[in-house]
């Protein structure tokens, strides 16, 4: 039987010689003949409307949240059309067009979004080609966490940003800028994130995840269009012929098995670091992490790790769960880190002044300078087991490959120190040191990184957290959901025969929590 990396055209095992294993820590090995790093929504959101404008068969926009209120060039004042708004007029113009919009179903409740729109929809959703679903399909305590767009099968968008309001910032991060605010006119603090553009069979290989998820919640198997020529016009791509591997998480529901090549791809990278580990993460509390942390911490001769988030977790269960659990597995990372090579940073971009007010919203791991991994998984439990993620990885196999992730590492330094990329750079040249590169050009106001440190306390997990960011599914809770399913499936088939298209248009599940609810 062929694998999914065999029938792609790229060999199984380990296909490009060292960490990445096709069966174990991703799905498949592609090529992608162009990719562009893209820092911040400013540059994201105005590639994805360059592209979405260029669309003509097929959109795909998966997603925890989203919001079509939205302006993805805000900079352009109250004339720059929402994201609903373009999407309707992109299918009047365009007749062979399809757009396919799949959100988390708690996110109408738990997540930024406006809701009503959601539930009862909106009017630029009211048209025969505009698909926008609700997807109740997932475990109890589980969230559908990719961040997934598509177009044309041609090109794909994948990392952290979800299309949804307080995600759009500038790489400046002005501490007062009037074009980031909520939609009441209030203004919302400054926030960091990644996303990654790719084209050639990567994006077709991502198409392929989204269209997975469609299939499984609307239980509409979607064939692929044509390939296409199709690229963000002026966006220069870092990355030119390279080989990306696809990697998810998939929680365990009924007779399927659970997915966690995300899982043992960040034990893998982690293991294979030589020189140095660089993070940025929104969460640092999987409790896998401990195990390889402490091996590599404990070696007299290891990698330097740095791990940029932000220093305050906001809300409920990020403050009492995230943000205890982070402060416990660091109390136990100065334990082990003997010889100081890990260093736990907050950008700020007032200096010491502004107390961490950034909200470092990216997932990242950068490797010495062969791998880069982008996506939507947190270093937190959740992403490990329980909610629906992918991530995808790119091996420095060449030189040239090598010197664009160092270069992606740069910006990012640079960005968060307030320098130029190529100070950065000169300066890792003449250091050889990560660490030392960040102590020599940081600073106490401005922009800097401000050292993390956490006050003596308990180490062991925060109470609650087996509840709140569990590893995978409840099982007894599930198997009681599959038999509650099942005894009432016909019933529920009945009521939505009953209802009209539009209806069943909204909700992809017949459970209570969406029945009959559409504008």
């Amino acid at each position: 039987m062929k694998t999914e990396a065999m029938q792609e055209g790229a060999p199984a095992g380990r296909a490009l010689g060292t960490v990445l294993m096709p069966g174990r820590n991703c799905r498949q090995i592609v090529t992608a003949n162009r990719a562009a790093f893209l820092i911040d929504a400013e540059a994201y959101f105005a590639a994805l409307e360059n592209a979405l404008r260029q669309a003509t068969r097929s959109i795909f926009i998966i997603g925890w949240d989203f919001d079509a209120r939205i302006q993805l060039r805000p900079q352009d004042g109250e004339d720059a059309p929402t994201l609903g708004e373009m999407l309707r007029k992109l299918v009047e113009e365009r007749p062979e067009l399809e757009i396919r919009i799949l959100v988390w179903s708690l996110a109408a409740f738990h997540a930024p979004g406006a809701t009503i729109p959601l539930i009862f929809g909106a009017e630029w959703e009211n048209h025969p080609r505009i698909h926008l679903r609700l997807d109740t399909h997932h475990p109890i305590h589980a969230a559908h966490h990719q961040k997934i767009v598509t177009i044309d099968d041609t090109l794909a968008f994948i990392g952290g940003m979800d299309l949804t309001i307080g995600r759009w910032d500038t790489q400046k991060h002005i501490k007062k800028d009037p074009r980031r605010k909520w939609p009441d006119g209030t203004s919302y603090n400054p926030v960091h994130d990644l996303q990654m553009a790719l084209d050639g069979p990567a994006a077709k290989a991502i198409a392929r995840v989204a269209r997975d998820r469609w299939q499984e919640a609307v239980g509409q198997k979607i064939p692929f269009t044509k390939p296409a020529e199709l690229w963000p016009e002026g966006l220069s791509p870092g990355f030119r012929d390279i080989q990306v591997a696809v990697a998810r998480t998939l929680p365990a529901r009924g007779r399927r098995k659970g997915v966690e090549e995300i899982a043992f791809l960040t034990d893998d990278l982690l293991r294979s670091a030589e020189r140095s580990v660089y993070i940025e993460a929104q969460y640092f509390t999987a409790k896998r992490l401990r195990k390889t942390l402490k091996k590599l911490l404990s070696r007299r001769r290891g990698p330097e790790i740095v791990v940029v988030c932000t220093r305050h977790a906001n809300g409920f269960v990020e403050r009492f769960i995230m943000g205890a659990n982070r402060e416990r597995l660091l109390r136990r990372i100065k334990r082990w880190d003997r010889h100081g090579r890990m260093r736990i940073y907050c950008p700020v971009v007032d200096g010491h002044e502004d107390d961490g007010i950034m909200l470092v919203h990216a997932k990242l791991m950068i490797v010495d300078d062969r791998f880069l991994r982008i996506g939507s998984a947190n270093l937190n439990n959740r992403s490990m087991g329980l909610d629906t993620e992918c991530d995808i990885v790119i091996e420095g196999n060449r030189p040239d490959v090598r010197d664009a992730i160092a270069r992606c590492r740069d910006r990012l330094l640079a960005e968060h120190l307030g320098v130029d990329p190529a100070l950065v750079r000169e300066t890792m040249e003449q250091e050889n040191s990560l660490i030392r590169t960040i102590e020599k050009l940081n600073r106490e106001t401005g922009r800097c990184l401000c050292p993390l440190t956490v006050k003596p306390g308990p180490i062991h997990s925060f109470p609650g957290t087996r509840l709140l960011d569990p590893e995978r599914p409840f099982r007894f809770v599930e198997w009681a959901r599959a038999k509650w399913r099942s005894a009432f499936a016909q019933d529920a088939v009945s009521v939505a025969s009953g209802r009209d298209n539009s209806a069943s248009d909204r909700t992809s599940s017949m459970l209570p929590i969406k029945s009959g609810k559409r504008k």
